[in-house]
């Protein structure tokens, strides 16, 4: 192996040491918390040499963001391919969801925090195109999951409307959990929230035009 490659596969693995910091205290602190002086102190850099591998804070969420983003394209894609009944495909993407949540909190955080004001204003024009375009294509997957079940003509809505409920009830929690109220939804609080759904969106015989 050459200088030049020893070199680049260190800062690889060294940017790679950035982001399992700071992908753990965001775990810990939501995004938000979470800065690039405790990140170097995670990582034992001095915040000057983090500034080496990341320009800012901004890089390493847009590379938080493409790593989740990329991560649930493949769970997208991999229920896709299933040969399994349309109504099923909801619950497998909401089994998925849950595994996600429990894994990689990490990546909810930072999904939640582009809602935020002005939380994309610093990020590069190119960059901020390729996650909106990446994201609208996750949900043109799983418009595409859904499509048998609920009809083409009402897929889009229906994948807007699952993903946002288990959004929405994961930042349901962690206000609770902020509170110190008791924490739900669960385990099975999310079951029902599924069977919910898919009695509304999905009826039995509601098979809708193609």
């Amino acid at each position: 192996m050459g200088v030049a490659d020893r070199r680049q596969r260190e800062r690889e693995a060294r940017r790679e040491a950035v982001l399992e910091a700071a992908r753990s205290l965001v775990r810990e602190r939501g995004f938000t918390g979470t800065t690039t002086r405790l990140i170097a102190e995670r990582c034992e850099l001095s915040e000057a040499t983090l500034f080496f591998y990341f320009r800012g804070k901004n890089e390493i969420l847009s590379s938080l963001l493409f790593e989740g983003i990329d991560f649930t394209a493949a769970g997208l894609q991999a229920i896709l391919a299933e040969d399994v009944p349309a109504a099923n495909r909801l619950g497998r993407f909401w089994a998925f969801l849950s595994e996600l949540q429990t894994e990689h909190p990490e990546y909810f955080h930072v999904f939640a925090y582009l809602a935020h004001p002005n939380s994309t204003s610093s990020v590069d024009d190119n960059v901020r195109d390729e996650l909106a375009r990446r994201s609208g294509d996750n949900l043109r997957i799983l418009a595409e999951i859904l499509a048998d079940a609920v009809g083409r003509e009402r897929a889009r809505i229906a994948a807007d409307l699952v993903w946002a409920a288990f959004a929405g009830l994961m930042v349901l929690r962690e206000t609770r959990t902020n509170l110190g109220a008791a924490v739900h939804p669960d385990a099975s609080d999310l079951r029902t929230a599924l069977e919910l759904l898919l009695a509304g969106i999905a009826p039995k015989g509601a098979g809708r035009a193609r």
